[in-house]
């Protein structure tokens, strides 16, 4: 039977405002978090998503505190990222009201979090988000590299292998990044999509270049399980009911 595919506004968080901009540059203010959240949840969304795009140790106890007022205010799932670095974190962030916690840079330094955390707690509660590249000098057998820093580091690293490794280690769900159409809206990165999709089995979250109804179509018939976006729902150009109806109507069944 086919997985309902989820639609997930994503709360790009900067000192406990919403924030976005273009390939995470340029970014202009979006609104309150919470109260975005409860639009979101209002729309029909079948989860949120917060990254704390600054992830400092001076910023966390703003974004505990985003995700403890919101958690309060909603009733769909929040995973939140940004800045998770250790079991201690993910448990706290946990007990703020998190359902799921997301790992990127920490995960990359040292990939045995990944596993800590699953162990801890269950491969369902761990999202492994992959902020990736297209590279076209030949350095990643898969023609994709994972970056960091926004997509300004590159780490040499192959994406569609640390995708699958990190699910070996006990990620529950994969976030797919395309930092080359991240806040274009010029579509998601379908050839990305698939490539991952051949090598994990898990959920995987199609994220980056949103921009109209049939890339979320077509990002679900490329093999995402969740598609996630910002630009378009903060700015109003969709709503979660647009994109929701979109999908039944090309025949993928959504919750």
């Amino acid at each position: 039977m086919a997985v309902a595919v989820r639609v997930i506004p994503c709360l790009d968080v900067d000192a406990g405002r919403v924030v976005k901009g273009v390939n995470f540059a340029d970014l202009r203010d979006a609104g309150d978090p919470v109260e975005l959240a409860r639009r979101y949840d209002a729309e029909g969304a079948d989860e949120i998503t917060f990254l704390d795009v600054s992830a400092s140790s001076g910023n966390r106890e703003t974004t505990y505190d985003v995700v403890r007022r919101t958690a309060g205010e909603v009733f769909v799932p929040l995973t939140v990222g940004g800045g998770v670095r250790s079991v201690a974190d993910v448990d706290r962030l946990l007990r703020e009201g998190a359902d799921k916690v997301g790992v990127n840079t920490a995960a990359i330094a040292r990939p045995e979090l990944v596993a800590e955390i699953a162990g801890q707690f269950g491969s369902q509660v761990l999202v492994l988000s992959v902020d990736a590249r297209r590279v076209v000098d030949g350095s990643t057998p898969s023609g994709y590299e994972v970056t960091t820093h926004g997509g300004r580091t590159g780490t040499g690293i192959d994406a569609v292998w640390w995708a699958k490794h990190a699910v070996e280690l006990g990620a529950g769900e994969v976030l797919l990044n395309s930092m080359d159409a991240d806040g274009t809206t010029s579509g998601f990165d379908l050839e990305m999509l698939a490539d991952v999709r051949r090598e994990v089995a898990v959920p995987l979250i199609a994220s980056g270049g949103a921009g109209t109804v049939e890339h979320f179509v077509a990002a679900a018939r490329a093999g995402a399980d969740a598609l996630l976006a910002a630009s378009v729902f903060h700015f109003g150009t969709l709503s979660v009911g647009d994109v929701k109806d979109a999908l039944r109507a090309a025949a993928v069944e959504v919750r």
